[in-house]
């Protein structure tokens, strides 16, 4: 059945991520579980996604982002690096010393396992009213290990440890701690267990004063369910589970991301990091928009507001200097627009019995009206359209209903335009070919 023929790639140069990582046995549960409520969201574009940037944002962008942030409903934010710039540094300043936070907002800033970024990164939160979480990472994968950092696994725990030791001697109570082991993915589990062991006992995790530990998926190598695996074996496993906040922040290297973060809710993590449309290194952190879009079109609260969304798309935009793809999940220019013939039918006979109950529009997993968009781009029309999406056109904007006699008739004059000029027909020019055809609208 299949023809096709070998590639000239060299695909033998690569392994599977089995034989990379040990992936522990872990009694699944997450196949049977299903998304009742939002996770914690935790944009990190204004330091991962930042770091992403060719033109990293300035002062004014950065502000108008985080402002952004708030206005949506996000109520912790990953606001900077502050020991890898002095742009970082006096952003958070900023932060600590006006009034831009607001009081139920936690604020995390970033830091690796040194001394004296520890200590550069403690100096940029002090004085910052209400909750502050020092996020200290460390690679802890054996590629990362042997290559990078040339330590072995007890020499790189010994430097994580005394990381630790650092922050919670400078902060103290002051704050609250956060632990990823970059690369998770590719880290022995036992290694991570270990380490977690050690990091909630020292920083005493209690359901009062929980430690985040996050479980990056830095660079994506397997199959979601894999990561789903890997994240429901920690769940299972971790000592003190009940004083730690189960964190992902999965990476999109092999376009599933999304399905990534997902399972891992299944799986039992309670926060998720990423960034607003999936800005990040290479292809990208994971699409927060499309996450809690997807949960909104499930019935579930997303507990952000993406109601403007094409407001919140040029802020976006303006802040990153990047444009957003016009097929991008729900904040597309064209992903509420049909231009296919069936399509077009199948949606105007949707909206034709839709009331207030239930929406079930064909090919509209949503109603564009939930994200602020208008009805009038959601048919269009060119060589591919058919007489049903022609009708609703001229009918929606301009009240000319063609009685079903001449829908196919008039399509026909429809098709020769368009095939003539090679390109979509506006409502204004149906309208002129219609009083072409016909003498006058109806």
């Amino acid at each position: 059945m299949n023809r096709q023929q070998p590639s000239p790639m060299p695909s033998h140069r690569y392994r599977d991520v089995f034989a990379k990582v040990p992936v522990a046995p872990v009694d699944r549960t997450w196949p049977d579980n299903r998304i009742t409520s939002a996770p914690l969201w935790v944009p990190v574009d204004l330091r991962d996604g930042n770091q992403a940037l060719a033109e990293p944002m300035d002062p004014e962008r950065k502000r108008r982002f985080f402002e952004l942030m708030v206005a949506m409903g996000y109520k912790e934010i990953e606001v900077g690096y502050p020991s890898a710039s002095q742009t970082d540094f006096d952003f958070v300043r900023l932060l600590a010393e006006s009034d831009l936070v607001p009081p139920d907002v936690t604020i995390v800033v970033f830091t690796p396992a040194r001394a004296d970024l520890i200590a550069r990164t403690v100096e940029s939160v002090a004085g910052m009213r209400g909750d502050v979480v020092i996020h200290m990472y460390a690679a802890t994968a054996p590629v990362w290990r042997d290559v990078v950092l040339r330590r072995s696994r007890d020499e790189l725990a010994s430097m994580i440890y005394a990381g630790s030791e650092e922050i919670l001697r400078l902060a103290g109570d002051s704050v609250r701690f956060q632990f990823s082991p970059e690369v998770y993915n590719l880290t022995e589990p036992d290694y991570v267990l270990e380490l977690a062991d050690h990091l909630t006992k020292q920083w005493d995790a209690t359901p009062e004063r929980p430690v985040t530990l996050n479980l990056p998926a830095t660079v994506e190598v397997a199959t979601p369910n894999v990561y789903a695996d890997q994240i429901e074996y920690m769940h299972q496993n971790l000592p003190r589970r009940d004083g730690v906040i189960l964190s992902v922040h999965p990476h999109n290297d092999r376009g599933t991301g999304i399905a990534c973060a997902e399972l891992a809710v299944l799986a039992g993590a309670q926060r998720v990091e990423g960034c607003v449309f999936g800005n990040g290194e290479r292809t990208g952190n994971v699409d927060i928009a499309t996450l809690a879009l997807n949960l909104h079109a499930q019935g579930v609260d997303p507990m952000i507001d993406f109601s403007d969304i094409d407001g919140i798309r040029s802020v976006v935009e303006y802040c990153t200097r990047m444009p957003i793809h016009p097929r991008h999940p729900y904040v597309g220019e064209l992903v509420y627009t049909a231009f296919s013939g069936t399509h077009q039918d199948a949606i105007r006979k949707g909206f034709a019995v839709q009331d207030d109950g239930f929406w079930q529009v064909p090919y509209l997993p949503i109603d564009p009206a939930d994200v602020g968009r208008g009805y009038e781009a959601v048919v269009r029309v060119n060589s591919q359209s058919g007489k049903g999406g022609i009708a609703h056109v001229l009918e929606s904007v301009y009240g000319v209903t063609l009685p079903p006699s001449e829908e196919r008739a008039f399509a026909a004059h429809v098709q020769r335009h368009t095939d003539a000029t090679g390109r979509e027909a506006t409502a204004a020019e149906l309208k002129a070919l219609y009083e072409e055809v016909y003498g006058c609208s109806n």
